[in-house]
């Protein structure tokens, strides 16, 4: 399951993500924090999955980055109020290099 490699490398800043591990890994975020809202209305659940997967989510972003040969630092784009949120998008969709580039050998999927 795709959602799972990201979990794997919890904290793995080195290497690729390609665009399906990194969108179904988001897709995955929503799901699970939308429905901890659900269960718990009192946001605790909410804040501890929050906070558990903020390292993963910021290391795939990374590798997605490196997947487009771009360094992992750009992440602090996000940091830019509306343009640079704007920027990170753009950047998550575009395809990765095709072979090997700086940051490692392509993604199998």
């Amino acid at each position: 399951m795709i959602f799972v490699e990201p979990l794997k490398h919890y904290a793995d800043f080195q290497g690729r993500s390609s665009r399906a591990e990194y969108w179904s890994f988001g897709l995955a975020q929503i799901v699970l924090i939308a429905a901890l809202l659900i269960i718990d209305g009192s946001g605790i659940l909410f804040t501890l999955a929050f906070l558990a997967l903020m390292i993963p989510n910021l290391a795939v972003s990374v590798r997605r980055l490196h997947d487009t040969n771009k360094t992992g630092w750009m992440v602090l784009l996000g940091l830019i109020p509306f343009v640079g949120s704007i920027v990170l998008l753009v950047l998550y969709l575009l395809p990765g290099n095709i072979g090997d580039n700086d940051y490692g050998a392509q993604p199998s999927k």
